[in-house]
């Protein structure tokens, strides 16, 4: 899709305080450097995921009209999914 930057993050940007980061990045930029390495340890270490999450919800907010987003979105949705289920 091309949303993705080969240039690392400011130091500063990663100092956010409001959720998704959108005080110090972009929504991709959040995406690349935050989400998907907490997702990546998270699955390494084999530890705990978060009790919920928004990221489809969000995704949605922010790739509305965005043709090319749409299997992004949809895997984002996915993974928000994950934590709606009833346990067996």
């Amino acid at each position: 899709m091309g949303i993705w930057q080969a240039e690392p993050l400011a130091e500063e940007q990663y100092d956010f305080h409001q959720a998704f980061a959108m005080d110090t990045m972009t929504f991709p930029q959040w995406l690349q450097f935050i989400f998907i390495p907490r997702v990546k340890s998270i699955l390494e270490a084999r530890g705990d995921f978060p009790s919920g999450s928004s990221v489809g919800v969000q995704a949605i907010r922010e790739f509305d009209g965005y043709a090319e987003a749409g299997e992004l979105v949809a895997v984002l949705c996915e993974f928000d999914k994950l934590f709606d289920e009833e346990p067996n």
